[in-house]
């Protein structure tokens, strides 16, 4: 069964692979702006509390289930129980909301790579509108349509080519040479005038935006949607990749080894992005547009090398984007791949993916025709908003914020509601159902040490599930009440 599903061919491949899907959008776009938005340090201690007590627990589950049972995350539930597939499916469902939004912002990410691109050859890029191209590109529909379509197929490409010859293959290149095209961004923000305020404002303790509890709760809850969303918990990703994990490598290692490298890339990123933002006189708080409008703004502000620079930027957030997006596909294709070896047949790579593609992508053009997100409602898309198919009045009291706009929409559904919900039951049923010795067998089958066994024990029983609980209550209040 192994080779007939195909593995990862080495560790190295795996982790690059795994690092992948953390390091994406939530890193270099939603870290960021999310840190500055509550208070900088106070949100990176949270943040960090939150990895090692939350993350790296969740984060061993589902590699522990993965590679146990050797399937997706549909079947790898239901062989603990046929009554649990619900709980993968969850998953699966996560994944796909994310993608219907997800592939809309890695296409709007290659669009400002092009425009860079384009403007080292003298061209204009940005049509005229270089320091209000934001405001221009959400409403240039057949960009943002065409673009949506050339992300969804570099998808495609990469994932017909398998775990080894496709995903592996194009991670194990792709994620150093993220890492080391960011360390090049932070070196030279970092020589720029001013620059030192944005590192106090990241690392001077203050503690002050977690004084009050609404404050307290705000904070947490956005540290916590963020680490779900940038270590690809609660949506099957790492149940599929661990399940073509061999049972000789360190499951327990490479548990921590992925969040680790995750939150390194992400504080690389806050490095880039809130110094630059102190070096030129911007708003810390500026929101998700941060990533776009104030990023690109900083780079033609430098002039021809700039133009230079912006690429290579936008050129790694691109890889930072379709390393996540390759791993939400694969969630789902190797549902559909296992359920076909369940009948007793042998399922169709290439037409899975290419028709969970063009699921995906059409369920996903309102998000591309809608103004992305809800940030320019006073000028909204060509596609009615939820808010106006309901019936409702924008704005009005009772109206939930993720009525606003299509990918508010997506956004609530799998990062607010079935990402903490699949991680919560996730850790309920390993702690009080199929009880913490499995994952200690799995973990120790490859002849390494379990360690700190009480630890992870009081962790998936009680700690976890209680720190989940709160996040999703916070998620729920916030988005509903």
């Amino acid at each position: 069964m192994e080779q007939e599903r195909g593995s990862w061919g080495t560790n190295f491949g795996f982790l690059m692979a795994a690092v992948g899907s953390a390091v994406g959008l939530g890193n270099i776009w939603g870290f960021p702006y999310k840190m500055g938005n509550n208070g900088g340090f106070a949100f990176l201690i949270v943040y960090l509390l939150l990895v090692v007590f939350v993350g790296a627990v969740v984060m061993l589950g589902e590699l522990a289930i993965g590679r146990k049972t050797g399937l997706g995350a549909v079947g790898a539930y239901g062989q603990f129980s046929k009554k649990h597939r619900w709980v993968g499916g969850i998953g699966v469902a996560a994944a796909f909301f994310l993608l219907t939004f997800y592939n809309v912002l890695g296409g709007l990410v290659m669009r400002y790579m092009m425009g860079f691109l384009l403007q080292l050859m003298g061209v204009d890029g940005f049509n005229g509108q270089e320091m209000s191209f934001w405001n221009y590109i959400l409403h240039d529909y057949g960009s943002m349509v065409f673009f949506h379509i050339v992300f969804v197929v570099s998808n495609i490409i990469i994932v017909m080519g398998g775990i080894e010859a496709g995903i592996e293959k194009f991670t194990t290149v792709a994620m150093p040479a993220l890492f080391f095209m960011l360390l090049f961004v932070i070196i030279y923000v970092a020589t720029q005038p001013g620059a030192i305020e944005g590192y106090k404002f990241m690392l001077t303790p203050n503690l002050e935006p977690l004084s009050s509890v609404e404050g307290f709760f705000s904070v947490v809850k956005t540290a916590a949607g963020q680490m779900f969303f940038s270590l690809s918990l609660g949506m099957g990703a790492m149940i599929t990749y661990g399940s073509y994990l061999n049972k000789g490598e360190d499951l327990q290692k490479n548990s921590w080894i992925i969040p680790a490298c995750d939150t390194l890339v992400a504080v690389m990123a806050a490095c880039a992005v809130l110094p630059g933002c102190a070096a030129f006189g911007l708003d810390y708080a500026s929101g998700p547009s941060l990533l776009f409008n104030t990023m690109q703004n900083v780079f033609l502000s430098m002039g021809t090398f700039g133009n230079l620079f912006g690429f290579l930027f936008y050129f790694l957030v691109f890889i930072a984007a379709v390393t996540s997006s390759i791993s939400l596909f694969e969630v789902i294709v190797t549902w559909k791949l296992d359920q076909a070896r369940e009948r007793g047949k042998k399922g169709n790579r290439t037409v899975i993916i290419c028709v969970a593609a063009a699921v995906s992508f059409a369920i996903g053009l309102p998000v591309a025709l809608d103004a992305i997100g809800g940030w320019f409602t006073q000028k909204p898309g060509i596609v009615p908003a939820p808010y106006q198919l309901l019936g409702m009045e924008f704005g009005a009291e009772g109206v939930p914020m993720f009525i606003d706009a299509w990918l508010d929409f997506f956004d609530v559904l799998s990062e607010g509601i079935l990402m903490p919900l699949g991680a919560l039951i996730m850790t309920v049923l390993i702690g009080w159902v199929y009880k913490t010795n499995f994952v200690r067998e799995e973990c120790e089958i490859s002849g390494h040490k379990y360690r700190l066994p009480k630890v992870y024990e009081a962790c998936f029983k009680f700690i976890t599930p209680i720190g989940v609980t709160i996040v999703l209550i916070g998620q729920i209040m916030d988005f509903f009440l």
